[in-house]
């Protein structure tokens, strides 16, 4: 692991690109074993089928977004035809292609201003993808396979930084019915030597690396792998909420807003 843009210490791109794969593979093997029409609790309008389409069509898209240096119109393609886990192949055939041929500092269109580049999608698409084989492992009733604590901690960080400080403030008009109509207490989220305060505020949510051990009135605690499914709202249990339930009930909404 090495400092790379700026707030925690995030993951070396190999390891991404590592971990892209060995989350791929679970997935792949996954939906290839479940019912299709089978239901995902942790997304209750989708069928597996519509999981691994989903999948699919986010690897095309940022593939189309390094391709091109623009974000792809139209957008979707209509690839109804073709059988999901073909389609699922393909696109992810053609997305690590590209990984394969650029730097991770090559350009490449991405909705986060301050990172226009390949490395941004490979670090976004690791995180996708692992969170989307929780999914496929939840729909199929299958254990949760070991995570790497490494991709966990990266995640936390993404997820607060740039799904919710980021776009929070980026976007605020999406966020509006979440944002408090004044500056409120910060949540301290922390895990395994990394916290992060987060302030609610009318503009949007502010991120702050802080200690694990902050003085904040509310905090969320836990190891990083039941930490990064709690923000992602794919599990309830592993995590230690403390303080005022009101300010977590808002980073609740907020995250829900930032990652629906």
């Amino acid at each position: 692991m090495s400092p790379r843009r700026g707030r925690v210490t995030l993951m070396e791109y190999q390891r991404l690109l590592d971990c892209l794969s060995a989350n791929f593979n679970r997935l792949r093997q996954l939906a290839s074993s479940t019912d299709p029409i089978a239901p995902v609790p942790s997304c209750p309008e989708w069928t597996v089928d519509d999981l691994v389409r989903h999948v699919a069509e986010v690897y095309q898209h940022k593939t189309e977004c390094i391709r091109q240096g623009t974000f792809p119109r139209p957008w979707p393609p209509d690839t109804s035809a073709e059988p999901a886990l073909t389609l699922l192949d393909r696109a992810y055939a053609a997305l690590t292609g590209e990984f394969a041929a650029r730097p991770p500092q090559a350009p490449a269109a991405t909705w986060f201003d301050p990172d226009q580049t390949v490395g941004f999608w490979i670090r976004r698409m690791a995180q996708a993808t692992l969170i989307h084989r929780v999914d496929a492992e939840l729909a199929a009733g299958a254990p949760i396979e070991p995570i790497s604590e490494e991709l966990a901690v990266d995640g936390i960080d993404e997820v607060l930084e740039r799904f919710l400080g980021y776009r929070s403030q980026r976007w605020a008009e999406d966020f509006k019915p979440s944002l408090p109509d004044h500056d409120l207490p910060p949540v301290l989220v922390a895990t395994d030597g990394f916290g992060w305060l987060v302030r609610a505020t009318p503009d949007g949510a502010s991120i702050e690396v802080a200690t694990p051990r902050a003085e904040a009135p509310a905090s969320v605690n836990g190891d990083p792998v039941p930490l990064l499914l709690w923000l992602w709202r794919r599990r309830t249990d592993g995590v230690e909420i403390d303080g005022d339930r009101e300010l977590i009930d808002k980073l609740r909404a907020l995250l829900h807003d930032a990652t629906q």
